[in-house]
């Protein structure tokens, strides 16, 4: 489970890298299905970073990895 969350969320990253972005992985909790991530670079304070969670990066990871139920964005 873990090596699908992990190559799901570099599909992500090279997407994030084009706008000098990244996003790193701060939690996976397998028995409540909750995923914490962080924006890093250039999307750790981009305006859009929410549309861009909501949008592209849940949108991407929930298809990629059925076994998520929430995802969350900390900001440190």
């Amino acid at each position: 489970m873990m090596d699908v969350l992990m190559d799901a969320l570099e599909e992500v990253r090279v997407m994030l890298q084009r706008h000098n972005g990244g996003i790193e992985l701060v939690s996976w909790d397998d028995s409540t299905g909750e995923l914490v991530l962080r924006f890093t670079g250039a999307c750790a304070n981009c305006a859009l970073s929410s549309m861009t969670l909501k949008r592209g990066v849940e949108v991407l990871l929930c298809e990629k990895v059925p076994a998520i139920q929430k995802i969350h964005c900390s900001s440190s």
